[in-house]
């Protein structure tokens, strides 16, 4: 006979005030870091970031999804996955699989630091991950344009894959990298070949989602969105039962004037939205933790464990 163990507490890391409150959860105050973690960082402060959540996170079997704010911190997703495969690696389990729901390949070449598009590549190359696939990217930034942005190392080197839908990928072929991109017409036959994928090699997985691979009618976000539908995303999560080790939430909508002149400008390059009207913002907001309540409740699912 099994017992099944309780849910693990989600983890709220408030760097922006637009995570709302989440059953059970432990929440971190860390809006004094907002200004110098937000959409970049330099290598120093991701160094202190380290140190803090060594001393000031529970031990990653002892908390559930950890819910980061707005999209413009998904590089904080790069310690939070090495701690897991920190702790995965000294429990003699094998190195992790990092399946990571994106609109945009965060894998972009970026010389100042770290930034929320470009952490992937770092990920990578952690010695406790397996492969990194990143899922539901429809931007152009790994169209033919912009395809000497991305860095192409952990491509080429069999630890990060791509799966896109309707975006050309074809200069992939030319580079000798076909074997990274997983590029389909649509959705739909992304997410089947995903699950096909997923039910075949089943092993342990930190998932990441940035809630703009969504379609904007689901949820929107600081950032451009993908087409996503929620039921897709769900049916992932399904799969994934008893599979996932950890987890984190990127993607909510919040509205920050930087005080940093370089950061105003790499937010305006980016086409980022300015201010947002407080009575939208407060809609949207409404309509982001409705979906956080599900992917909450999902992610602990697929992350329960059961005990003789």
């Amino acid at each position: 006979m099994t017992q099944q163990q309780p849910a693990a507490p989600p983890l709220v890391l408030d760097l922006d005030a637009s995570v709302g409150r989440l059953p059970g959860e432990l929440r971190l105050n860390w809006a004094a870091l907002q200004e110098t973690l937000r959409f970049s960082a330099t290598l120093r402060s991701m160094r202190r970031l380290r140190s803090e959540l060594q001393t000031q996170l529970p031990a990653p079997d002892r908390h559930g999804p950890v819910f980061l704010g707005s999209g413009d911190f998904h590089h904080l997703s790069w310690p939070l996955i090495e701690r897991h495969a920190d702790w995965q690696a000294q429990r003699g389990g094998p190195p992790l699989r990092v399946l990571i729901f994106d609109n945009h390949p965060d894998n972009m070449r970026f010389p100042f630091g770290v930034h929320c598009g470009s952490w992937v590549r770092r990920v990578a190359a952690l010695a406790g991950v397996a492969r990194v696939e990143v899922v539901g990217i429809t931007s152009r930034d790994i169209g033919a344009g912009r395809a000497w942005e991305n860095q192409l190392g952990p491509l080429r080197a069999g630890k990060l894959r791509y799966w896109s839908a309707g975006v050309d990928t074809g200069w992939a072929r030319w580079l000798g990298l076909a074997h990274a991109f997983r590029s389909f017409d649509d959705l739909h036959a992304l997410v089947e070949a995903l699950c096909g994928d997923l039910q075949a090699a089943p092993q342990p997985t930190y998932v990441s989602i940035d809630k703009d691979v969504l379609s904007s009618h689901v949820v929107q976000t600081n950032w451009d969105q993908g087409g996503l539908e929620a039921a897709q995303l769900e049916t992932v999560l399904t799969l994934l039962q008893r599979q996932v080790v950890g987890s984190d939430v990127t993607g909510e909508i919040s509205s920050y004037r930087y005080r940093s002149r370089f950061k105003r400008l790499l937010s305006y390059v980016d086409a980022q939205p300015g201010a947002l009207q407080p009575a939208m913002l407060a809609v949207w907001q409404a309509g982001q933790h409705a979906l956080n309540l599900e992917l909450l409740g999902q992610l602990q699912a697929a992350q329960e464990v059961t005990t003789p």
